[in-house]
C-alpha cells in the first residue's frame, strides 16, 4: 500500500476524532459531564457517553464537510442506531452503577459552514 493511500485512509479517522473532541468540549460547556469516550464492544461503538443531570446520554457525533450527500443526521441510519443501542446496552451491563439511571440517545451534527464550525444538537434523537 502506498503512503498516499495510507494517508487517505487515516485522514477521515483523524478528522473525525478531532471533531469528537471538539464536540465533547461543546457539550461540556453546555453542562454535560463526560463519562466515557469512544466506547467499543463487539456489537457497536458509542462516540461519547455523558451525564446530563440524572440522565446517561449516549451521543453520536456526525461530521459532514458539505451537504451534497445529505446532512450529518441523515447518515445515522436505522442500522447505525441499532448498533449504538446494542453498544449502550453492553455499556450499561458492564457499568451497573449507571444501569438504573434514565438514558437517552442524542446526536450532534457538525458542519463546517462559512469557515466556522456549527454544532446542531438533537436531544433524544432516537429511541430503543
Amino acid at each position: 500500500m502506498s503512503s498516499t493511500s495510507v494517508f487517505k485512509r487515516f485522514v477521515p479517522a483523524i478528522v473525525g476524532a478531532e471533531f469528537e473532541k471538539n464536540t465533547e468540549r461543546y457539550l461540556n460547556k453546555c453542562g454535560l459531564r463526560t463519562v466515557c469516550r469512544n466506547y467499543r464492544c463487539r456489537g457497536g461503538e458509542i462516540d461519547l457517553v455523558m451525564a446530563d443531570g440524572e440522565f446517561i446520554v449516549f451521543v453520536e457525533v456526525r461530521y459532514r464537510r458539505d451537504h451534497r450527500h445529505g446532512t450529518p443526521f441523515e447518515s445515522i441510519t436505522r442500522v447505525k442506531q441499532k448498533r449504538i443501542i446494542r453498544a449502550a446496552s453492553h455499556f450499561l451491563a458492564v457499568n451497573p452503577d449507571f444501569a438504573e439511571r434514565p438514558c437517552r440517545f442524542d446526536a450532534v451534527g457538525v458542519s463546517y459552514i462559512d469557515q466556522r464550525v456549527q454544532y446542531d444538537w438533537i436531544t433524544a434523537a432516537f429511541s430503543t
